[in-house]
């Protein structure tokens, strides 16, 4: 059995925040050379004076340490996820700045660089958000089924067609399978499994957690 385990945001804040300005990542950079992670503005502003790793000290480039730095997207989604408020103080506050200085140059001339995604363009989800999916009976290699089929039990399951659900964010795997076993009459001696594309999904994850995962679009 798996059991979920709950912990503060506390327990994971140094894995989350810059070890230069105290705060949590934005625009998480990474150092090629150790895998050290900071904000990019801090990361850039930095090494504008030093060639070594504020944490480890390794040399980052000898003449041009910019070229050593890599933007870490799965990082930052992480931060954006795990701290609640967050990505929407981070737009609102890009917002406000572009608003006071219009003349002022855009990094990279993106929506998001100019603080114009919203928490829903961006695909963050909160537990209580009702999340619209379609699910189907699963078409793979039928050879492993042929033991477990009876007559007619086959052509019934391709006749049930695409069922489409509205559920909350929070709901796990394992309400989802007992969700169908009772709504389609499904014995007890079947296995009920959910799977996504072609790789089964665990009991405990919840709509959330796979959206993060694979990632689903709005």
């Amino acid at each position: 059995m798996h059991r979920t385990t709950r912990i503060k945001i506390t327990e994971l804040n140094p894995h989350l925040m810059c070890a230069l300005c105290g705060g949590y990542f934005i625009d998480a950079t990474t150092i090629v050379e150790c895998l050290h992670s900071f904000c990019k503005t801090c990361i850039v502003r930095y090494l504008e004076t030093n060639k070594y790793c504020p944490m480890c000290d390794v040399q980052v480039h000898k003449t041009r340490p910019l070229l050593s730095i890599r933007s870490d997207k799965t990082l930052q989604d992480i931060v954006y996820k795990l701290v609640p408020g967050l990505f929407k103080d981070e737009m609102k506050r890009r917002r406000d700045f572009y608003a006071a200085y219009p003349m002022a140059e855009v990094p990279n001339g993106s929506n998001e660089d100019r603080g114009e995604v919203s928490e829903q363009d961006k695909g963050n989800l909160t537990d209580d958000e009702i999340v619209s999916l379609s699910i189907e009976f699963y078409e793979g290699s039928r050879e492993e089924k042929k033991g477990t089929v009876e007559n007619g039990d086959l052509e019934k399951e391709k006749k049930n067609g695409v069922r489409f659900l509205r559920c909350p964010a929070a709901m796990t795997v394992m309400h989802l399978a007992k969700f169908l076993r009772n709504k389609m009459d499904v014995p007890s001696k079947y296995k009920v499994e959910v799977l996504y594309e072609d790789e089964p999904l665990k009991e405990y994850y919840t709509l959330m957690d796979i959206a993060y995962i694979y990632p689903w679009r709005r």
